[in-house]
């Protein structure tokens, strides 16, 4: 289970690691023009990180978690935090969906957003991984 537990904990650092940085990428990407050798590498820099780090990571971080909750009989949702945690697990798996649509807008030259709103929607992810670390490790309910 150790073992477990410690992949676990790696997955869901590249994971999150992964999503703080894309939208940083996105913030530079917005304020360079179209077509340009920049936009360019930002296109290949966000496809990589997106399909080669964030999308194993997060199917890693779902397989050892999930591993670690019913394979070791870990789970009691008779404790709220669990099914807060299992929410906001569900939350980061939708923002990474959503970071993925604004991903193939900027591949496609299609983005219409400002770089402030990229600055915004970087700190999604940090919040809601501090829900489920004060979740985890607290326990309030």
């Amino acid at each position: 289970m150790e073992w477990v537990k410690a992949l676990h904990v790696l997955s869901v650092i590249a994971w999150m690691a992964g999503l703080m940085y894309l939208p940083r990428l996105f913030v530079y990407h917005a304020g360079v023009a179209v077509g340009t050798e920049a936009s360019e590498t930002f296109k290949t820099m966000e496809r990589k990180l997106y399909r080669g780090i964030m999308v194993p990571s997060m199917i890693a971080t779902w397989i050892f978690g999930l591993w670690l909750a019913f394979g070791f009989g870990l789970v009691d949702f008779s404790m709220g935090w669990m099914w807060l945690k299992a929410a906001m697990v569900i939350a980061l798996s939708g923002v990474q969906g959503f970071y993925g649509s604004l991903l193939r807008a900027f591949a496609q030259d299609r983005n219409t957003r400002s770089h402030k709103f990229f600055r915004a929607i970087n700190e999604i992810p940090f919040v809601i991984a501090a829900v489920i670390v004060v979740a985890v490790i607290v326990k309030p309910f």
